[in-house]
């Protein structure tokens, strides 16, 4: 016999997940390791937990790889420091504004995101 279990609404949680992303700013990368670990472990149990795991952690790839691309860019054009600028400036705005629209229930969204897991 089958048992089937039905994913549980959980907002308040999709709403930690997301700005849980805010440690980086704190321990450097805390931000990427409790989103990872509150997705692997609850993905099957909440609505849109995966989903927007997902995009969470293809958010924290792409920053990340912004920032080394703009390591050169410091020493090539000086234009780097700029671009490290707007990449702290989109990981700290993104997480609180797509928290507020998972609480709200609302479809969140990361953009100029690499989309690295599918």
């Amino acid at each position: 016999m089958e048992t089937y279990s039905a994913m549980r609404e959980d907002r308040q949680m999709l709403m930690i997940m997301h700005l849980s992303q805010l440690l980086d700013f704190v321990t450097g990368i805390g931000g990427f390791i409790v989103p990872l670990i509150l997705w692997a472990t609850q993905k099957d149990k909440i609505q849109d937990m995966d989903e927007q795991g997902k995009e969470i952690i293809n958010f924290q790839i792409s920053l990340f790889i912004y920032s080394i691309v703009c390591i050169p860019l410091i020493f090539l054009f000086g234009l780097g420091f700029l671009f490290l600028i707007l990449v702290g400036i989109l990981g700290l705005i993104f997480p609180i504004i797509n928290a507020i629209k998972a609480s709200n229930g609302e479809p969140t969204n990361y953009p100029m995101t690499i989309r690295i897991i599918q």
